[in-house]
């Protein structure tokens, strides 16, 4: 007699389960998102103690270096993102969101320089006014998406045009040597607020109970791309 295979069946999402397991989740995904901004704080902190790697990430700053390192950065941080969400292995996801935060924690490295050399208190008033700023807006997002539960995925078109020529106008500066200057930044604050709705209405409607850890990278990386424009903006001379 032919054995009869059970039907797959395609795995619930948070929306779908019971309020205990929905908390669970939230409570779990944030705590990753924590920990995540700490091991950044961390990393930085040893990255600036090595001169020859502090050099290194500055050196990259220069013309079209910057784009061989922006580039880098894309290729590490979507391979990171791929891994978290399309592997079941816990081990895997958290080796992904290491990887995230280690390159982020790199290509921070020119930016938080600039900060501490314009200010005289060595950059902490900008670094912290930037982080009360970013931790609020996320904080304000954040609490929208949760409390009325409205799906944000219609953004996701808009954000890849956004993101893709904001990435073309990067290019454009670098090659052409021009400033993109403060509305640019300002526009990428909005592009990067709209980002953190989308991934948190992800959170709520898109992920299963199991993928905490990839829901925590992708907050982590709308908020680390929030921090780097408002810190960009308050750098300014």
């Amino acid at each position: 007699m032919e054995e009869i295979q059970p039907q797959s069946q395609q795995p619930l999402v948070i929306s779908q389960l019971t309020d205990e397991v929905r908390v669970a989740f939230y409570r779990k995904t944030y705590t990753h998102l924590a920990l995540a901004v700490l091991l950044f704080i961390l990393v930085e902190t040893i990255f600036f103690q090595i001169p020859a790697l502090l050099q290194f990430a500055l050196s990259l700053t220069e013309g079209w270096l910057w784009l061989v390192m922006l580039g880098g950065f894309m290729l590490v941080t979507n391979y990171a993102e791929k891994i978290a969400l399309t592997n079941h292995d816990k081990n895997k996801q958290y080796l992904a969101l290491l990887l995230y935060v280690v390159a982020e924690a790199f290509i921070f490295i020119p930016l938080i320089f600039i900060a501490m050399m314009i200010a005289e208190d060595g950059g902490m008033e900008i670094l912290n006014q930037a982080a009360i700023l970013t931790l609020s807006l996320f904080s304000g997002l954040s609490a929208i998406v949760l409390l009325t539960k409205k799906d944000f995925s219609f953004l996701k078109s808009i954000l890849a045009i956004g993101f893709f020529i904001a990435l073309g106008l990067i290019v454009a500066g670098v090659l052409f040597g021009f400033n993109l200057g403060l509305w640019f930044s300002v526009g990428m604050v909005i592009l990067a607020s709209a980002s953190i709705l989308y991934q948190t209405s992800n959170i709520v409607h898109k992920y299963g109970e199991d993928q905490y850890v990839a829901a925590s990278l992708g907050l982590f990386a709308s908020l680390m791309l929030l921090f780097w424009y408002i810190l960009s903006i308050l750098s300014r001379d």
